[in-house]
């Protein structure tokens, strides 16, 4: 289960406490929460760059749906914020674009876990 980032001081404390990295349709920061055993949560940043609401409200839709995916593989006691970049937005891009991105910079920031397989 994911909870989100909604204080603007939280998305600040990220920023200036934690780690970031860039990829090609969003930038991803993680810090560690306050208290170690809080849900992971997770915030997203889509500024007036990407254009009119339409496709901010699209980009925030495909990553908030990657990142539901991604949840269970996820470790609690984590704040991740999550920066669209303007190819987001672009009419192309497709969910498992966004999906194999986000599990990609997971990855760099150590982060994801392998899949929990149920027999």
């Amino acid at each position: 289960m994911l909870g989100t980032l909604k204080r603007t001081a939280d998305f600040e404390r990220v920023r200036r406490e934690g780690t970031r990295w860039r990829g090609h349709c969003c930038t991803l920061s993680v810090a560690r929460a306050a208290q170690a055993d809080a849900p992971t949560r997770v915030g997203y940043i889509t500024s007036r760059a990407l254009g009119k609401a339409v496709k901010r409200n699209r980009a925030r839709r495909l990553l908030r749906e990657a990142m539901r995916r991604l949840a269970d593989r996820l470790p609690p006691g984590w704040d991740i914020v999550l920066i669209a970049q303007p190819s987001l937005a672009e009419p192309k891009m497709r969910m498992m674009h966004v999906y194999d991105e986000l599990v990609w910079l997971l990855d760099k920031a150590r982060l994801i876990q392998a899949p929990t397989t149920e027999r």
